[in-house]
């Protein structure tokens, strides 16, 4: 899988109350979008003191033009995986310094492969908290002994045919074992975002 050797490129819409941020809102697209694909959620939210960053993912999609991929989806053993995973790392440690708001300031979200992605090197950053809309786990849990987990959202839908709705009830579960603060609620919906789910999200992020 071909590598993309600069940073990660993003679309930042800064906050709606026209000062500096005082939080970060990261939104991780799915397999195949790209980063154009959620920026349109920004103003959804009523989120007025929170920077909106959607990243590109490194990877160009094998099929779809103009489509990214966190990794390739084509072989069980996820090509690519330890590559995009570092990159987004090395991408997220790197916001501080260019916006002046804190890791501990932050909320990392993402859809589908971005919602795996979340929930992934989520674990590993002293985040504000983690979102995962129609996600799924790329590994095992129990493997990962983490001292202090953010606080985590799942959100899927009920009717998902694409992740299906076990995926999100499997990570539910192993990260609580893990020892995670995890929400978790379902909407009659497919592999999708709905407006009800965005308002859930909203909520989340208040309360953290």
């Amino acid at each position: 899988m071909e590598e993309n050797p600069l940073s990660l490129e993003a679309i930042l819409i800064p906050p709606s109350n026209g000062e500096a941020p005082k939080h970060l809102m990261v939104a991780l697209h799915g397999w195949g979008a790209n980063y154009q694909d959620l920026a349109s959620l920004a103003s959804f939210f009523n989120l007025p003191d929170y920077q909106f960053i959607f990243p590109n993912a490194p990877f160009p999609h094998p099929e779809v033009r103009g489509g990214r991929a966190w990794y390739a989806l084509e072989s069980s053993n996820y090509p690519g995986l330890a590559e995009g995973r570092q990159m987004l790392l090395d991408w997220l440690l790197s916001l501080e310094e260019q916006t002046g708001v804190s890791l501990s300031q932050t909320v990392l979200s993402g859809f589908s492969q971005g919602g795996a992605m979340t929930l992934d090197v989520g674990l590993d950053l002293p985040l504000a908290g983690l979102c995962s809309l129609s996600g799924y786990l790329h590994f095992e849990a129990r493997n990962r002994q983490k001292a202090q987990i953010p606080p985590i959202l799942i959100i899927h839908g009920q009717q998902d045919m694409v992740v299906p709705l076990k995926a999100a009830q499997q990570a539910r579960d192993e990260l609580t074992l893990l020892g995670a603060t995890v929400t978790y609620q379902t909407f009659e919906m497919g592999h999708e975002i709905s407006p009800q789910a965005l308002k859930v999200v909203e909520a989340f992020i208040n309360n953290l």
